[in-house]
């Protein structure tokens, strides 16, 4: 019987053994200076040698040293990015008055984009701060003022009083590629300092004004989209390309899933509004302290080839759903849809396809032609689509309502 149990015993060790290795049991028993296992059995006399297993090396890289060159090398462009770019980040705290006092409502990031303390950084981020801290990459924290805010493109400017301060550089948003790599800057969830990496995912998207949420009345054109690492608390972070210049402010992120502090989380859609959009608001913070933006009178459209129902000719250009009274699109005569009360399009209003000789597809590269290239005051030439015809209106652009 005791025999019986000492060979069962045996057979679970050697099954349990073989997932580990081809090792015979007696080499993990016994075994010689030489490498080799000795096993005796003394009842019989027979002494076999049994060899000991091969040395395992250690896994070899999966790429040869020349080839490996050039990902050590990638790996250095971004450790050296990292280097020059993460001292012009900053966090900033927006502090509101409350029964207890000064308190902390909420924090994001910013950069600097000069030497003398001019900050960029995201409208939401301090909007409403009755005091709004920055805290620099060095662990300093100081007192920032206010310079202006604009709600529609959602940036703010700061101004720290501090002199040769590192600084990042604005690239020409125009020359961004889809595909082209991206770094990410900021302090999501308060972990200063932290860098991600990803690509531009899209160009031209839009966001409704000033607001990740979305209720907003006006569009912020041309927006960049990528699949960077985005999270709450990388608002008015930069979002950088491989030679460290900013392409552009992360600014919002779409979302189906929360965080365990119950925030929206990365899901690999983000959101930055673009730099030349971010110089032109600069410009105008720094000059007067407000933006004022061109405006049409328009409100709501639809691109033509979703006009159904009206068995329109043509795909391409933009249909007023209406507009303003007194505005410029309706001094200068153009003619909006006709919605009965039912919601349905019943008769054909004037299709705008061109905007200063410029083709309209539909009403984000409209919103973003009229914010990018017009200010208030300009007359501009529609050219628009009305019953088979095409006619050019002159139409004088006013400022957008406040």
């Amino acid at each position: 019987m005791l025999n019986k149990r000492l060979l069962a015993t045996f057979a679970v060790i050697a099954v349990l053994a073989s997932g580990c290795g081809n090792f015979p049991l007696a080499g993990l028993l016994e075994g010689d200076s030489s490498g080799s296992s000795v096993k005796s059995t003394a009842d019989t006399g027979v002494t076999t040698r049994v060899s000991a297993p091969a040395a395992i090396a250690p896994t070899p890289t999966a790429l040869p040293a020349n080839a490996r060159v050039q990902f050590d090398q990638d790996e250095m462009v971004l450790v050296n990015l990292y280097e020059r770019a993460n001292p012009a980040v900053v966090s900033i705290a927006n502090e509101q008055n409350s029964r207890q006092g000064l308190q902390t409502a909420g924090s994001g990031s910013g950069f600097i984009v000069s030497a003398d303390g001019y900050i960029i950084t995201n409208n939401h981020v301090v909007d409403q701060a009755d005091r709004v801290d920055v805290t620099f990459a060095d662990g300093s924290t100081m007192r920032a003022t206010v310079v202006g805010t604009d709600r529609y493109s959602d940036l703010a400017l700061l101004k720290v009083e501090k002199s040769d301060l590192p600084f990042v550089e604005l690239a020409n948003s125009d020359d961004v590629k889809v595909g082209q790599r991206v770094i990410a800057i900021g302090n999501p969830f308060g972990l200063n300092g932290t860098m991600t990496e990803g690509i531009i995912s899209a160009k031209g998207r839009t966001l409704p004004e000033g607001d990740p949420n979305g209720t907003g009345n006006y569009s912020n054109p041309s927006i960049l989209q990528t699949d960077a690492a985005i999270n709450p608390g990388n608002s008015g972070g930069p979002l950088l390309d491989t030679a460290g210049r900013v392409v552009g402010v992360n600014t919002a992120i779409r979302s189906t899933g929360n965080s365990i502090s119950g925030q929206p989380s990365n899901s690999g859609i983000g959101f930055a509004v673009p730099s030349n959009t971010v110089k032109r608001v600069i410009e105008a913070l720094k000059s007067e302290g407000r933006v004022r933006y061109p405006y049409l009178g328009i409100q709501g459209a639809i691109r033509a080839g979703e006009a159904t129902g009206l068995n329109l000719p043509i795909t391409q250009g933009v249909m007023p759903l209406a507009v303003i009274s007194g505005g410029p699109v309706e001094k200068a005569g153009l003619r909006a849809a006709t919605i009965d009360r039912n919601g349905n399009l019943t008769v054909a209003g004037d299709v705008i396809i061109a905007f200063n000789g410029t083709p309209i597809k539909d009403y984000d590269v409209l919103i973003a032609r009229l914010v990018e290239t017009t200010k208030p005051g300009d007359t501009i030439t529609l050219r628009v689509w009305r019953d088979g015809k095409e006619l050019d209106l002159q139409v004088k652009l006013g400022e957008r309502p406040q």
